[in-house]
This record gives C-alpha cells, structure tokens and sequence, in this order.
C-alpha cells in the first residue's frame, strides 16, 4: 500500500477573503486568522498535513504582501516548510500548482503533490486522511483527483462536481462526468435529490509530473511562463521570490479550467469530513458553536431578544444588540458590518466601493503587522501622526530615514535600542528621544520582552512612503 511520506503538501495562501470583510483585509486576508478555532486556518491546514503525521515538508505559495507574517505564523505552529514562494502577482490556482509542480520534480519526478487551500475548514482529520490514502493510490495509478464533499444542504455558493461510474482501480473513487458552476436553488435542489453531485472543494491529489503534462497540452505558454519565472526567481532569506517580470506574462486561470475539465484523467473521492471553505460570515454562523438562542457571539456582549445571529468584535467594545434575528454584527477598531445573515456575503461589494473610493480600509486594519511587530494608527491630522508601536523580541527596523518629517518616540514598556546618526543609546520607561528630519536612524529591541513605544511624527508628509533605506534588514523588498 502507498504510504503518505509520497505526499507532498503545497499549501496556497492566496486571495484576499473580502466576504469575511472588516476582519480579512487585503494585508490580513481570512487565512491568516484565527476565525474558526484558535488557531489561524493557515496554521490549521499546515498541522493537517504536518510531517509528524506522515506527510512530506510543505511548499507554500503566497502572495509577497504576507511573506513576513505566513514565515512567522508557520514558526509559531511548528511547521517547517520545504519552501515559500512569493507570487508577486495573482494568477490563480493553475500557475500556483505549475510552479510547485516544477520544483517537485526537480527532485522527486514521481512525487505526488496535494494542493490544498490554506483557508478552508477541516473538522474531521481522521476522515481526511483516510480521502488522502485513497486519492494517493488513484494519483499513483495515473488519476488527477479532487475530492468532492458529499452536500447536505441545497448550496448556492459552491461549484458542483457530478460523479460518474466508478473508477475501477481504486475503491471508493468515481470518474468525473462533469464539473458544474454555482446554480441556482431550484438546480442545487435537483442536485441534492439525485445523489449525483458534490460539492467541489478545491482540493486536488496528482502527480506532478502528470499535471504538467496535461497542463502543457491544454496551456503550454503558462507552463513556459512558469518555467521562466522559476528560472530567473531569487533566494531572498526564508523565500523564493518568482520573476515579476516573467510571471506576470503568465495566463491566469484555475485548475478547473485549465486542466480538470479537459482531461479524461480526472477522477472523485467524495468525503464527508466536515469541510467548510468559510466563504462569508454566515458559514461561520454554520460551524461555530451557538448558545441556547442559536446566537454565536465571540464579543462583550448585551443581548436582548437576539436569535440567531452571529455576534463578533475583536476591539474589546462592548456591542449591545436588541431584537435581532438572524443578523450579523461585526466590529473591529475602524469598521462595523452590520447586515441580514441571508445578505452577509454581500459585504464583497462595500470592499469593491472601499477601493475606488481609495480607503484604507479595504487594505489594512488600524494594527497593521510587520517583520518586526506591528503599529496602530492612533491619531493623524494633515501634519502629524501618532503611532504606537510594538516591536518584537529581537525585532529591528531598517536603517532608515526620513525626507519630510521628525519623530518624537517615547517608551512606555521594555528597553529601547535607537541608532541616531552615529549614536546608540537605550532608552527606558519613560524616556524619549527625536529623531530630526533627514537623519540616519534604527530602533531595535534586543531584550526578551515587547518594546511598546509612543511615536509622534511631524512635518509636511506624514505617509508611509516617507522612507529612504539604508540597508537590507529583510530583504530586497525590507518593511520599515
């Protein structure tokens, strides 16, 4: 019997989750957080394919804006990958899947890959992994295999893969008739009631070897592109950094489209395993935990006369709510949704509005996360800006300054390291330094406790990129 170390898991985390909007945001997608459980559906998915448990290291593939905080969050779960990649562009599923596939068989030209969503839920491992022995001896045979959940309500949301006969090699696995997209409720109904159809999970099991092979003959310019942007990519630290130029030649399409639908090598494992692609706010109503009113509340709350709604803040306000049914209430620091569960996933289209209009609130949170910790906005005006920062154990800011604006910092926890000019001092509770415009500077914490520091900036231009650095503290593409 084939055995999971022939596995190797690819792990994308992509996209950015703009149904799940104020908490996911372009630079903290849903993936990276911990929505269903208290881990981040990232760190959930990599356990499930953890070495300890069988599987080969995995690769992850993820956009450049997230390489810091994927590197750290896999460190924090235990996880060592074989590799990150760095998209420096979106192109979907199918060139994701050509560059894994390109670096496995480099190594292993029989390896078998697992490409797997980084934010999806998985609630039954055991039953995951018995799909994956399955899916492992039909990719072995030849199979490009997805797996389809067996549906138990009429799903809107979902594409469809209808089954057919059974494959014959392997046991439980099926033939794939057709892949099917998003119908209506009459037609989810129609699929429900003929026991013909799953839904589509995105999860894939083949071999690489055998997926390029397809995807050569159905796309050869995106595997050439993929070829090409894996050639001229660059190690920059923990990553592998793909060729903008080269990569952005390449088409962009999904696995389904690219190459399930047009072989006949495609084949089903349908699995119940308490799968979940936590598309919107209400399929977190449906997987969490609910109180004796049908309510899932994860905030101070006040409730009164509320049924069935999801309640979530995760800026420590207290929400008070009175005769709801069947709503969602979601508030972070800077943003509040509130709407009918049956219209939650609407919110795409307040994100799509949030970007035309230039709001940063489609992009990042009042936190915004870096390599070396985070800031919060507190306060801006046109001509100055306050900050609190927290800076890392042993994290470091680029040397760095500034063309338009001094700084005043003051700390208010822990032990400062600052770099002025040609001076290094330490600063401790309560002390401050400024940091005129134009001079060289860097604040560093060396100590085993978080650095919390007040910064006060002042000047004619008070943005973001107001930055001249000086070296490469985390690579070619550094964060201040």
């Amino acid at each position: 019997m084939t055995s999971k170390r022939n596995i190797h898991p690819v792990i994308l985390s992509g996209g950015s989750g703009s149904r799940l909007w104020p908490m996911s945001r372009a630079h903290f997608p849903k993936q990276l957080l911990p929505l269903a459980g208290e881990r981040t559906m990232l760190q959930e998915t990599a356990l499930r394919v953890a070495v300890e448990t069988g599987y080969q290291a995995p690769l992850v593939i993820a956009n450049n804006e997230h390489r810091f905080i994927v590197a750290e969050q896999l460190q924090q779960a235990g996880v060592a990958p074989r590799s990150i990649i760095l998209e420096p562009v979106g192109r979907n599923t199918a060139p994701a899947a050509a560059v894994a596939a390109l670096i496995l068989v480099r190594e292993a030209p029989d390896a078998i890959m697992a490409l797997l969503p980084s934010d999806h839920v998985v609630a039954d491992k055991n039953g995951f992994d018995a799909a994956m022995d399955i899916a492992l001896e039909a990719a072995s045979d030849g199979a490009l295999v997805t797996f389809g959940v067996q549906p138990d309500s009429p799903e809107t949301g979902y594409g469809y893969i209808r089954r057919g006969p059974p494959l014959g090699t392997v046991a439980e696995t099926f033939t794939v008739d057709s892949f099917v997209e998003k119908p209506d409720l009459e037609t989810a109904q129609s699929y429900l009631a003929s026991g013909e159809y799953l839904w589509n999970s995105g999860m894939f099991v083949f071999g690489a070897q055998i997926y390029l092979d397809q995807l050569r003959r159905t796309n050869p310019a995106m595997v050439d592109a993929c070829e090409a942007a894996l050639r001229d990519s660059e190690a920059d630290l923990d990553f592998i950094r793909l060729d903008p130029g080269e990569f952005e030649k390449c088409p962009s399409d999904s696995i389904d489209y690219a190459v399930m639908e047009r072989t006949d090598a495609a084949a089903v494992v349908p699995v119940d395993i308490g799968w979940n692609d936590v598309g919107g706010w209400p399929a977190l109503w449906d997987i969490s935990s609910k109180d004796e009113n049908g309510n899932v509340v994860l905030a101070d709350a006040m409730l009164q006369d509320v049924q069935n709604s999801y309640v979530r803040a995760d800026d420590g306000r207290l929400v008070a709510a009175i005769g709801l049914e069947d709503m969602v209430v979601v508030s972070t620091a800077d943003a509040l949704v509130i709407a009918p569960r049956s219209r939650a996933s609407d919110v795409k289209d307040i994100v799509e509005r949030l970007k035309v209009a230039d709001r940063k609130e489609a992009i990042h949170h009042q936190r915004v996360f870096r390599p070396w910790g985070n800031y919060n906005d507190i306060d801006e005006e046109a001509r100055f800006r306050v900050k609190r920062i927290v800076v890392k154990p042993g994290g470091k800011l680029s040397l760095q300054k500034h063309q338009h604006r001094s700084e005043h910092w003051v700390v208010v926890q822990g032990k400062a390291t600052v770099t002025r000019g040609e001076e290094e001092s330490v600063l401790t509770e309560n002390q401050s330094t400024y940091i005129p415009k134009g001079v060289v500077h860097r604040l560093e914490n060396v100590e085993a406790e978080p650095l919390h520091l007040i910064e006060v900036q002042v000047g004619d231009y008070v943005g973001e990129d107001d930055i001249v650095r000086l070296d490469d503290t985390y690579g070619r593409a550094g964060e201040s």
